[in-house]
């Protein structure tokens, strides 16, 4: 008897195969359990990542912080500025005022006789000279009236010679009772009334040749021809009101301008101390100078509407700067400071209370100096107390400084050459910033 669990029993013939057993299936994965997975492993890849750029950047990290440390242990870094001396020099007290330039002469050339424009004798702009011939008109119908008279002079003149002649005759005879007084009478009258008669002639004949030289008509200054007003063939007349040219003087002229009854006490002393004050005449932005002249004359009263008076000031104007009608600032030089205090006024700061300076000290530290200012010129400004020449100050840069900050110093700016002259659009006085 065979044993059923040990040998196989062999299929029957006819009997169908036993059915294959399907592949093992792997149990699904929770999709929650991925996701911590994934950020598990970014995680461990990002700390790796940080320990290695730890590693290579830690010794410029800890130098950084040493430096740092260093800079800490020193203090602030010094404030760049800029620095400027205080010098000794000259300034002036200038009154400035507006003016026009105005022409001492003004001349509308205009004709004195008729007759036809024969020819203009100057181009436009010239400049021509006293005499100088400018335009000619017709002189021929007036050098016919003067031939006329002239023969009418020689007639009269015969007539008064022959009464001469009868009155010294008629003379002789009343010695010997030859004629009656009344008839040397007569002939006395006769010889007056022909000396009248020449006299009369001879006025004619010189009105008639002065008519002969306007028609000649020159230049009556020295000075610049303006635009022609008329051209050669016009018939000009004596009536005309715009004349045919005007003629103005350039070369020496004056400026016209007015200060304040204020100021009028110290112009008045020096004027009659017999000083000579000097007028530098500015264009309008008073940025430069355009001449230098003298003051001339002061108008003899106080315009009561403005409080002010006129000055007249001349300028030899060689090199025509000034011309007829501009507008120019007159300043007139009222004192001379000598050997003050100077400083730019670019260093100068002002508070609603004071008005200071940054003293650099030799340790590069900076200190505030209370100043007090006299009278500025341009940029430049007299320290009256506070500095003294040779100080240096801060010029630019202090919007960073406080009382002991440390300064470094980057260049000197420029102190200002002594007694240098610019222009001011104040009216400076002494003792007034």
């Amino acid at each position: 008897m065979l044993d059923s669990s040990t040998t196989p029993t062999e299929p029957s013939l006819g009997t169908s195969p036993p059915a294959p057993v399907p592949p093992a299936v792997p149990e699904p994965v929770e999709p929650g359990k991925s996701h911590h997975l994934r950020w598990l492993w970014l995680s461990l890849a990002a700390l790796l990542l940080l320990g290695i750029v730890v590693y290579f950047l830690w010794p410029t990290l800890s130098g950084a912080k040493s430096a740092a440390a260093a800079k800490a242990a020193k203090g602030p870094a010094p404030i760049q500025v800029v620095s400027i001396a205080a010098t000794k020099g000259n300034i002036g007290v200038y009154y400035t005022g507006l003016g026009a330039v105005t022409p001492l002469a003004t001349v509308t050339v205009k004709t004195v006789v008729s007759g036809q424009l024969m020819s203009v004798n100057f181009r436009e702009g010239d400049l021509v000279q006293k005499g100088d011939p400018l335009i000619q008109i017709d002189p021929r119908p007036y050098q016919a009236v003067v031939t006329q008279i002239e023969g009418q002079l020689l007639r009269d003149q015969a007539l008064l010679e022959n009464a001469h002649v009868d009155l010294t005759r008629y003379t002789a005879l009343i010695a010997t009772n030859a004629i009656p007084e009344q008839q040397l009478a007569t002939q006395r009258t006769l010889v007056t009334q022909d000396e009248g008669i020449v006299k009369n002639d001879q006025g004619q004949l010189d009105a008639a040749k002065l008519n002969v030289t306007y028609a000649r008509i020159v230049s009556p200054v020295t000075g610049v021809v303006g635009l022609r007003l008329v051209d050669p063939g016009n018939i000009v007349q004596t009536g005309d009101t715009n004349g045919m040219v005007v003629i103005t003087q350039l070369q020496p002229i004056s400026v016209i301008f007015s200060v304040g009854e204020d100021q009028l006490p110290p112009i008045l002393q020096k004027i009659r101390a017999g000083q000579m004050l000097t007028v530098d005449a500015w264009d309008r932005e008073l940025k430069n100078k355009l001449a230098s002249g003298t003051l001339t004359t002061l108008d003899n009263e106080i315009d009561q509407t403005t409080g002010t008076l006129k000055l007249r000031a001349s300028f030899d104007n060689a090199n025509r700067a000034l011309f007829p009608n501009q507008f120019v600032n007159a300043r007139l030089l009222v004192q001379e400071k000598t050997g003050v205090t100077l400083l730019q006024s670019a260093a100068i700061q002002r508070n609603t209370n004071d008005t200071y300076v940054y003293l650099i000290k030799p340790d590069s530290t900076v200190t505030v100096r209370i100043i007090k200012t006299g009278t500025t010129d341009g940029d430049q400004a007299e320290i009256t107390s506070g500095l003294s020449p040779g100080d240096t100050v801060v010029m630019t840069g202090v919007d960073k400084l406080q009382e002991g900050s440390k300064v470094a110093v980057n260049a000197s700016g420029a102190a200002g050459a002594s007694g240098a002259r610019a222009a001011s659009g104040t009216n400076n006085k002494t003792g007034a910033p």
